[in-house]
């Protein structure tokens, strides 16, 4: 490894023939950043459909291949998960990369978060998506990979309706940790920061598991916990972790669910809970109601009193780089993207504002 955590090397063959001689691109973009395009394409030996990214090597003037080297890398060392998007092949020109990923048909998760009441996620859909996202990143933190941007943007569906598996996407801050080597920088983009990010501590997996705290309050809610009116604010949430449960916000949202939030989202990265130790929450795992067995009563007893029948057990200088969201215009709850340049804080907790797409930033 290399360059705070970063991968060199990759075992995948990088062609350098025609990407047009072997695939098709098929109708309008599926996503864009300010380095990055993706794409729909046709596979025309299978007539398979992939997502073709086009990442550009070089960003404002700096060589950058070495960051789309270190994202393949890690798609390499996650091939296995099932909750991990699939790398299918990799193209090189003198100017982009081209990454030939599985083709999620459902699109980010950040659609249903923003979505009307009826056509937004139930608390049982994100139960079994925050399954998924937690088996996916326990797989990433078992081998001493931590993602770094986890949010609704990067978290695809392979089908919409009906509603279908999670694929994690966008690896290109992801960075290797181990207990050798502090790896601290700060990545991500700023409602989902933790606050180690911002106070320029080592990086770890607990850093990813803050971002999963709020991405499952997002997804119950379709609001933001600590989005102020200014990056500033946003900041200052989020170091002092100014996070509140609203009852109006959380009705109908039960306390387990309130409950495996706050097991993430506390300041101290030690304390928070790990990957495998959310997998066994009561929300996510509930325990199933014991086995009562009742003696047979006394005639005596019968006439004097009802059995009572016991209850179930619980339902169940460096820089802040940001990744480009792509989102859809809603009139329910709605999200601003934000992007980090400044490390200043200040604090209130707002809702999503108004939608608009945001390109990716260097931020100094």
């Amino acid at each position: 490894m290399s360059r705070q955590g970063m991968a060199a090397h990759t075992q995948t063959r990088i062609r350098t023939d025609r990407f047009a001689d072997s695939y098709t691109l098929l109708g309008r973009e599926l996503g864009r950043g300010k380095f990055a395009v993706v794409k729909k394409c046709l596979e025309k030996a299978t007539g398979r459909e992939f997502a073709a990214k086009f990442l550009r090597k070089r960003r404002k003037g700096e060589d950058c291949r070495l960051d789309i080297i270190n994202e393949i890398a890690v798609l390499e060392l996650a091939a296995r998960s099932p909750h991990v998007v699939d790398l299918h092949e990799v193209y090189e020109t003198p100017a982009e990369i081209v990454l030939v990923l599985e083709c999620a048909a459902g699109g980010e998760i950040f659609q249903q978060c923003v979505a009307e009441q009826d056509e937004a996620f139930t608390e049982q859909d994100v139960i079994r998506l925050v399954r998924q996202i937690l088996r996916g990143v326990a797989f990433l933190h078992q081998h001493n990979v931590v993602h770094l941007d986890l949010k609704p943007q990067n978290i695809l569906l392979t089908s919409s309706s009906p509603l279908g598996d999670i694929r994690i996407v966008d690896f290109g801050l992801s960075r290797r940790v181990d207990a050798v080597r502090e790896v601290r920088e700060i990545l991500g983009t700023p409602e989902y920061v933790a606050p180690e990010v911002l106070s320029y501590e080592p990086i770890s997996t607990a850093t990813d598991m803050w971002s999963i705290g709020v991405l499952t309050y997002v997804m119950l809610t379709g609001e933001s916990p600590f989005l102020g009116d200014t990056k500033q604010e946003t900041f200052l949430n989020i170091s002092q972790v100014n996070v509140q449960f609203p009852p109006d916000v959380f009705q109908g949202i039960s306390d387990q669910a309130i409950d495996f939030i706050r097991s993430l989202l506390v300041k101290n990265p030690r304390k928070r809970a790990k990957a495998e130790q959310c997998l066994q929450h009561p929300w996510l795992d509930p325990a199933p109601a014991p086995a009562v067995e009742l003696a047979a009563p006394a005639q005596a007893d019968l006439e004097q009193a009802p059995v009572s029948e016991g209850s179930s057990g619980p339902e169940e200088d460096e820089e802040l780089v940001l990744v480009a969201s792509y989102m859809m215009p809603c009139p329910c709850r709605q999200l601003r993207g934000l992007e980090v340049r400044e490390t200043e804080l200040a604090g209130v907790r707002k809702p999503f504002p108004a939608l608009q797409e945001i390109a990716q930033e260097l931020v100094f």
